[in-house]
């Protein structure tokens, strides 16, 4: 393995053994989390595995690495980590779920104003953070993996 590849993914501070447990369940969680959010539409899974690539930090080296290194989900990680990468696909997707979801809830559920104004007081700020993101990582930087 690359030596900078590993440095990158090393947790530099394990935590104690009840904290350790704890995070190793929080992480794997998160990894459940994803994994539906793969299958169900609307649930975000890069998100999910992010937390649990942190969590994974904290605890476990092994675990950590396997997510990293996982041919599906590890290259949305790290393009993540090392660029503030959101591809537009993710964008378009996060986008129209939001509008749906918001639709659903005006048109069917809700029966007074309160509850889409306190949606699209959330998903309007959070849509706009999410497309400004880059899309790509930049030209110029050196990919450190």
């Amino acid at each position: 393995m690359d030596p900078d590849k590993s440095s990158e993914i090393k947790p530099d501070n394990l935590a104690n053994c009840t904290a350790r447990y704890a995070l190793l369940a929080f992480a794997w969680l998160n990894v459940a989390l994803g994994m539906i959010g793969v299958i169900v539409p609307g649930m975000p899974t890069t998100v999910f595995l992010i937390v649990a690539i942190w969590a994974f930090s904290k605890c476990s080296v092994r675990f950590q690495r396997w997510l990293w290194e996982h041919p599906r989900f590890g290259p949305s990680i790290q393009a993540w980590h090392h660029h503030r990468v959101i591809p537009v696909r993710a964008k378009v997707l996060a986008a129209t779920m939001m509008a749906s979801s918001f639709g659903i809830v005006t048109f069917f559920v809700a029966d007074s104003w309160e509850l889409p104004a306190f949606m699209a007081a959330v998903m309007i700020p959070v849509c706009a953070w999410i497309i400004t993101r880059a899309s790509e990582a930049p030209e110029t930087a050196q990919d450190p993996t």
